[in-house]
């Protein structure tokens, strides 16, 4: 089981150090019942590489650029994050989708070359509101997992955009057959997304096919985080 935290643009170095501190005491014994990693601003890795050093708990980097150097101004490389005591990238996350113009192709791109240097991957996919509607979603998972490779180190988090940062939540219906279509495609962890909650999440990881959660704003609180961890550890 799987807790990864996608800060998103949330945190200073300052912040980051206190909150990774607080976090080491918070879920002090849950190693070995669940893997915990945090996801911080690239220019909060550094604090959270350091301040989680001596802990079982991961620092994962929000994106990764596919080549190893080169004129990609505002990227970061893999090497970078290696250097640095990074562990793993997020890639085709739908905001980076839907602000910044991602395709499926970019996010393939992002993802191999993470995996080639010897990341961790954590790749987004999920349909909108409207794809869902008009019976779309599988259609839409076939695509976004089809440009995908099955890799030892690739895991898959399924993110309904409909329910980020909104408050929805998928049912478990609805996270349950989704979760079986995109190991049917790739047999790969499969993450959910979307507005998890410790109370919502207590219904969500106990479903066959859901190998943990990738948790965006409650995963800024100290307590909240700390509880959705519990809940997973118990759930192991």
């Amino acid at each position: 089981m799987l807790i990864a935290g996608n800060w998103k643009m949330n945190k200073t170095t300052s912040e980051t150090a206190e909150f990774c501190s607080s976090l080491k005491r918070r879920v002090d014994g849950l190693a070995g019942s669940v893997d915990i990693s945090v996801f911080p601003p690239f220019t909060s890795l550094p604090a959270a590489v350091t301040g989680l050093a001596d802990s079982e708990i991961a620092v994962g980097a929000q994106n990764v650029h596919w080549a190893n150097e080169g004129p990609f101004t505002g990227e970061v490389s893999p090497p970078m994050l290696r250097e640095l005591g990074v562990y793993a990238a997020i890639v085709g996350h739908s905001e980076r989708r839907h602000h910044f113009g991602e395709t499926d192709d970019m996010v393939a791109l992002r993802a191999a070359g993470a995996l080639e240097a010897g990341l961790f991957v954590i790749a987004c996919v999920g349909e909108t509101e409207i794809e869902r509607e008009t019976g779309e979603m599988q259609n839409v998972l076939r695509r976004q997992v089809g440009a995908l490779s099955h890799d030892d180190r690739l895991v898959i988090a399924y993110e309904p955009v409909w329910a980020i940062g909104t408050g929805k939540t998928a049912t478990p219906d609805q996270v349950r057959e989704a979760h079986e279509f995109i190991k049917s495609l790739l047999d790969v962890p499969v993450l959910y997304g979307g507005s998890v909650t410790p109370g919502n999440c207590q219904d969500l990881l106990i479903l066959d096919g859901v190998d943990g959660a990738l948790v965006g704003g409650a995963s800024l609180d100290l307590d909240t985080f700390g509880s959705i961890c519990e809940l997973a550890a118990s759930r192991s």
